[in-house]
């Protein structure tokens, strides 16, 4: 479960667009809820154990995209609700980080753990800080910050 949680905070980037947002795990919808800064439900993430993927929908239940771990090229890859695929996302173990691409090939960005400041740091494929991931354990969540670094 906690490779699973893992894996969405990751992945957070490409729902979250506000300047500051939230995820939290509802163990009782069995799915991770996603909110902007104000609290309102912007969509949420389950696991589809029939289908082996984690699917995304937004606030009124639409499927917006889908990921699914391709074992044969270590990778996790993203396709949106008509089942073209998008992008997807790589570990780079050498350099301790993983990598997320476009459909063609081109890096987006950068996710890596800052251990001295404990976060998830966020760089766009130019090496700009776009974000972090921070846990709340007050408040038992992962809040997203973004910004002009």
């Amino acid at each position: 479960m906690k490779k699973i949680i893992l894996i969405l905070v990751i992945t957070l980037t490409t729902i979250a667009v506000n300047a500051q947002s939230s995820q939290k795990y509802n163990s009782y919808l069995g799915r991770t809820e996603f909110f902007d800064s104000s609290g309102t439900l912007i969509g949420y993430a389950k696991e589809n154990t029939y289908l082996n993927r984690i699917e995304y929908y937004d606030a009124s239940g639409n499927l917006i995209k889908y990921e699914k771990q391709n074992e044969y090229l270590n990778r996790t890859e993203t396709y949106n609700s008509n089942g073209t695929q998008q992008g997807y996302e790589k570990t780079n173990s050498y350099l301790n980080r993983n990598e997320t691409y476009d459909q063609n090939g081109n890096q987006q960005l950068t996710k890596k753990w800052n251990d001295y400041l404990k976060r998830y740091e966020v760089y766009d494929a130019q090496g700009n800080m776009k974000g972090y991931y921070k846990y709340n354990s007050y408040l038992d969540k992962w809040e997203y910050t973004s910004g002009s670094y």
